[in-house]
């Protein structure tokens, strides 16, 4: 089944053909780490792990980059803020990336994110930045004003090709600040001159660091080439960063396109408002983490499509997490009967539960592969799990099919990362044995007990239901 992608330069969908098939070569914006991850990280980050992981589903060998701007005037303000001046700023500097890093990371293997091939750190990778931009220097397309090297935008004669904005018809405003010395208001820095005190490394324009575009162009080449598949992030990074990725690469390459197709992911709003500090609604995945299970927030974001806005609630995440428990729920049903069905299965009637299934799990490929519908992917095994109760329901028991059943769902869930490591939880010994001691009660007709022991389970959380297969206990 071909694969078809939203590539944000042409604003429709095209067909995947990768450069050198089977291998796809994705670079994925990565975090600045000068804080806790949030619901946007998380957000961007599961959204290109399904595509990767589907793309692997389909075949494909991915060759995952992702860096860590690791020195940014973000970094810098936390450093002097927690040490109060401006002394050994880079090592302080340092100790805060590896910390976020190191909390990044741990948020994200909660959230079953694989992880990327690389990681490169924009402050390992500083000499090659000085050689690209001695580079465009070279060719006359930067330029050096007293506190920095600049891109000049006007030398580059498709810049906003990719966002679709003319220079002539932008106003300054988001990341781009006026500057009286530069050719143009959008030109951007590459190299930035060091102020006093600040983390600084040598260049032939003086001390200074590199600028926040010039770091994903030059480690995203280094490690996938001149020209990749694949490059991905938020929408909010498609203007200016993305431009100006865009702008200097191909300058300085001469090899267009750089990127053959460009995904981004959509915004994400808290109630309905836009998620900043500022209005007090901002959440790290921590403390999401503390109300909600990592894997509801996966789910909840995967039941939407990828492109479109998503907005957060504690409201909505609770519906996420009942849709999530119906498949857990159902998975734990399917374990339950496993272990107590005495059938087995002749092949003729496996085989028919395997072409019955089919069809949704044509449906879940369709949807996956026009723009990664992750949405209507869970749409569809919500549809076959709907089927598999109903034939449940009409007595289907044997063993190989139940399992069939099983492994399919779990096995479908997961190419989109979602587990359900949980579903076959167990009782302690004493209620364990309580359960045992009812259905005792009930086989010697001893009703009065079965029921006190029901009472006395229920009062403990611990709800029963009697099956054609034994009992069966949930939660409260």
């Amino acid at each position: 089944m071909t694969i078809s992608l939203y590539n944000t330069a042409s604003r429709r969908k095209e067909d995947l053909f990768p450069i050198d098939p089977p291998e796809i070569k994705m670079y994925v914006c990565g975090i600045t780490p000068y804080d806790e991850s949030h619901l946007g990280h998380a957000r961007a980050y599961i959204t290109f792990d399904v595509i990767k992981r589907y793309l692997v589903h389909a075949g494909y060998k991915v060759r995952h980059v992702q860096n860590i701007t690791d020195i940014d005037d973000k970094i810098i303000a936390k450093a002097m803020q927690e040490t109060g001046e401006r002394t050994d700023l880079k090592q302080k500097c340092r100790e805060i990336a590896e910390k976020y890093s190191a909390s990044f990371f741990d948020a994200m293997d909660k959230l079953n994110v694989l992880r990327a091939d690389v990681y490169p750190k924009a402050t390992d990778h500083i000499p090659e930045m000085i050689d690209w931009i001695k580079g465009l220097e070279a060719k006359g397309i930067a330029y050096e004003l007293p506190d920095g090297i600049y891109f000049s935008v006007g030398s580059f004669s498709d810049y906003g090709k990719l966002s679709g904005r003319r220079l002539d018809e932008q106003e300054e405003g988001g990341r781009v600040k006026e500057h009286k010395g530069k050719k143009n208001p959008f030109d951007f820095v590459l190299w930035k001159k060091a102020k006093e005190g600040e983390p600084s490394w040598p260049s032939p324009w003086g001390e200074g660091r590199p600028g926040w575009h010039i770091e994903c162009s030059v480690m995203s080449t280094k490690y996938l080439g001149q020209q990749f598949d694949i490059h991905g992030g938020g929408l909010d990074l498609e203007f200016p960063h993305h431009e100006n990725e865009i702008a200097q690469t191909e300058s300085l390459t001469g090899k267009r396109p750089w990127v053959k197709y460009w995904l981004h992911n959509g915004f994400v709003t808290v109630n309905k408002e836009k998620m900043s500090k500022s209005l007090g609604n901002f959440f790290t995945l921590k403390d999401i983490f503390e109300k909600f299970d990592p894997m509801v927030i996966r789910f909840y974001i995967l039941s939407t499509h990828y492109r479109s806005p998503i907005n957060y609630s504690d409201a909505e995440m609770r519906g996420g997490a009942e849709a999530y428990d119906r498949v857990k729920q159902f998975l734990a049903d399917l374990d339950f009967m496993l272990e107590k069905s005495p059938g087995s299965a002749p092949m003729v009637e496996l085989n028919d539960i395997i072409e019955e299934l089919q069809p949704y799990l044509l449906k879940f490929e369709a949807a996956m592969s026009d723009d990664f519908n992750s949405a209507g992917a869970i749409a569809a095994l919500f549809e076959m799990i709907k089927y598999c109760r109903k034939t449940l329901d009409e007595g289907e028991d044997e063993k190989e099919c139940l399992q069939y059943m099983r492994d399919t769902v779990a096995t479908y869930f997961g190419h989109l990362g979602i587990t359900f490591a949980s579903a076959g939880e167990e009782l302690d010994s004493a209620l364990a044995a309580l359960i045992s001691e009812r259905e005792t009660a009930r086989a010697n007709k001893d009703f009065k007990r079965s029921d006190e022991i029901r009472d006395q389970l229920k009062g403990k959380g611990i709800i029963l239901e009697d099956t054609p297969y034994g009992t069966k206990w949930s939660r409260s």
